[in-house]
């Protein structure tokens, strides 16, 4: 335990700080109500005490988002300085062995005819379990899409190739002697239904039989989603952001740091709360034009609304295993939690 007021180290059963005589609380009856007021220190600090515990934290350059190494209390550098962050959660690490990575990685690798061995191939440069922090950021998105009708276009399609069948066969049957020669001369050559004048020939006829083009055939729908979406809080990582992965958020629990293995690392970050919001809109606003063209396959126009809500601090285990594969990079990540891949690149 640490004195709140000047820092000094003290034994955890210590009543009063043996340099300053500042009460540490254990002497105090226990709060009725504790206060939820955001602790700030001046912009630019290069220490801070924990406003939880009194320890010391000294972030290193660019660091934002810090975590107390013996408390877990969660700090982040906000436009008015450090500020206790609010919602911190963490997910229990499941998969916390090699051997249980492993398990999951080489059918990965190794899927497939053209994949056969792959692991067992490969030369293993990283393997490595961290806790790293994602902002968890809520998103409601509405995108709004219009599309052709793709039934009424295919049944176009389908009368056009009916309707030049009769033009052409009508035409070849209809005409005598030299006319017909000169058009099937034509009509063998390309010379018909080239260039324009050819593309005027071809409207001319459909419109001659009623085909009309375009109006009806458009019609308007709404991919309307919900999002926990997570965005890396690390510089470093960014390569690694993930694109639709979600975190399996209903077995979280608050950030205990006691939890916590001690041979597990657990990352600061560099990536601030309000840059995690932009990020979010971005990528889901990406996501949402993916899944709309995975849907609808001829999209004229599509627009989305994003609303952002609650952000929280997820702290979450992750895997990180690289290879080398004949020059080849490869790299998973693997959320240690639920077991899913989250990134896999080179595969």
């Amino acid at each position: 335990m640490y004195c709140h007021k000047c820092g000094t180290q003290l034994s955890d059963d210590a009543a009063f700080c043996v340099k300053c005589g500042t009460s540490t609380g254990l002497n105090a009856p226990s709060p009725t109500a504790t206060s939820t007021a955001p602790v700030v220190a001046p912009s630019g600090v290069s220490s801070l005490k924990c406003p939880s515990c009194g320890a010391p934290i000294t972030p290193k350059f660019g660091e934002m988002v810090i975590t107390c190494e013996y408390c877990g209390n969660g700090v982040t550098l906000g436009t008015q300085g450090w500020t206790n962050i609010q919602k911190q959660t963490m997910l229990a690490l499941k998969i916390a062995t090699v051997d249980q990575a492993n398990s999951i990685i080489t059918p990965l690798m190794d899927r497939g005819l053209l994949h056969r061995h792959l692991h067992e191939d490969s030369t293993q440069e990283e393997m490595s379990l961290t806790y790293v922090p994602y902002w968890i950021v809520s998103v409601s998105a509405r995108t709004s899409i219009t599309a052709a009708d793709e039934t009424a276009q295919i049944a176009q399609s389908a009368s056009t190739a009916v309707l030049m069948g009769v033009i052409f066969g009508g035409m070849s049957g209809g005409f005598g002697g030299g006319r017909r020669r000169a058009f099937e001369r034509q009509f063998a050559t390309g010379n018909l239904f080239s260039g324009i004048l050819g593309l005027k020939r071809i409207r001319i006829m459909a419109w001659g039989m009623g085909m009309g083009v375009g109006g009806g055939m458009r019609k308007t729908e709404q991919l309307d989603e919900n999002y926990n979406f997570p965005v890396i809080a690390l510089k470093a990582l960014t390569d690694y952001q993930p694109r639709e992965y979600q975190f399996n958020l209903d077995g979280r629990e608050l950030f205990d740091i006691s939890k916590l293995p001690k041979s597990v690392k657990i990352l600061n970050g560099d990536i601030s709360e309000e840059v995690a919001k932009s990020q979010a809109k971005t990528l889901v606003d990406q996501l949402q034009s993916t899944k709309a063209h995975s849907k609808y396959h001829m999209i004229q126009s599509i627009h989305t609304d994003s609303d952002i809500g609650d952000v929280e601090l997820l702290h979450a285990p992750i895997w990180f295993a690289k290879f080398d594969h004949k020059g080849n990079k490869i790299v998973l990540v693997i959320d240690a939690n639920s077991g899913n891949v989250i990134n896999s690149l080179g595969l």
